[in-house]
């Protein structure tokens, strides 16, 4: 290569450059991922964490569009009727994978069949708290206050057919005790009214209540998961209760990255492994504690094995609850 002219010789190492560099380099068209909520909670947080990571891992635009509606399934519909290309993902929470499903009547999409799974990367429990001045400090003083007084307990949630509002009706069930449900529309007016004691308790997404309990409007009480969280390690789960039909007692949102079907199995072993390498770094993994998440990794195939899982155990508890939405 030494005989040719110095622009030449230029010219023919670019272009060797360009052959030698990975694919997705050369991929001038930006990746969206899709977040089927609105801005600010902690789905949009991973996703524009995710979004940053990769783009800077791929040397490709990477952007995150939020299209919220009907409880997550309006933003999940644009991805599924999406060109299966490897650009249009899709922030999977348990909500719009497995929950909703069983509760919409009239769904225009099958997760488990429209969507092509790609990586999971987090888990989060929720948590149980009471007013301050309330009486309840464990499970066991909330049930007993339950069937003391039968019909005085009401529980709030961010919505009906929510993470929370389904983790109060298996909580009902799996107790045995009587608790009204009143739905809000999101957090935020529930936590106000259960400081002011229009409602005694609710089972809450971890950053905002933690911010109450630590100013003492809120007290908790327990959380959902199978193991105590690092931001509440004095906060028993419920299981650790140790009532009768408690034991075992687990209820967690999870996240993910998925794409539509179609989408080429090369892209998603490629687009799996990148996305597996950010959620287990330190910066990923920090932001998931902030929002009171855990990391839960897992590739294509275990992601899909969580969606049916998961998918199974939600469709059981809107059966016997009779929740619906139209």
């Amino acid at each position: 290569m030494n005989h040719l002219r110095p622009e030449r010789r230029s010219l023919l190492l670019g272009a060797l450059a360009a052959l030698a560099a990975p694919a997705w380099a050369q991929n001038a068209k930006a990746i969206k991922i899709v977040v089927p909520f609105a801005p600010g909670g902690g789905n949009d947080v991973f996703a524009r964490q995710m979004a940053k990571s990769l783009g800077e891992l791929r040397n490709q635009s990477v952007i995150v569009e939020n299209k919220p509606g009907a409880g997550g399934n309006l933003g999940t519909e644009q991805v599924v009727r999406s060109a299966g290309d490897g650009t249009t993902l899709l922030l999977g929470h348990s909500g719009t994978v497995s929950i909703n499903p069983a509760l919409y009547k009239q769904l225009k999409y099958d997760p488990q069949k429209d969507l092509a799974p790609v990586a999971m990367f987090a888990s989060s429990a929720l948590v149980l708290v009471v007013p301050a001045s309330s009486p309840v400090k464990t499970v066991a003083d909330l049930l007993a206050l339950a069937k003391a007084q039968p019909g005085s307990l009401n529980y709030a949630s961010s919505g009906s057919g929510t993470g929370g509002h389904l983790t109060g009706e298996m909580f009902e069930q799996k107790s045995g005790v009587k608790i009204g449900h009143i739905p809000y529309k999101g957090t935020a007016p529930g936590l106000t009214d259960l400081v002011g004691g229009q409602v005694q308790m609710m089972f809450s997404v971890i950053p905002p209540a933690l911010a109450l309990v630590k100013s003492g409007r809120l007290r908790a009480v327990a959380v959902s998961g199978s193991q105590r969280l690092p931001s509440l390690p004095e906060v028993p789960t419920i299981a650790e209760s140790g009532l009768l039909g408690l034991a075992g007692f687990e209820s967690t949102l999870t996240y993910g990255i998925l794409a539509p079907r179609g989408t080429p199995e090369a892209t998603i072993r490629e687009l799996s492994a990148q996305m597996l390498k950010i959620a287990a770094s330190p910066d990923f993994q920090f932001r998931l504690g902030v929002e009171g998440a855990v990391p839960l990794l897992g590739g294509p195939a275990e992601y899909a094995a969580l969606i049916r899982k998961e998918s199974a155990k939600w469709a059981e508890i809107v059966k016997s609850s009779g929740a619906t939405v139209e």
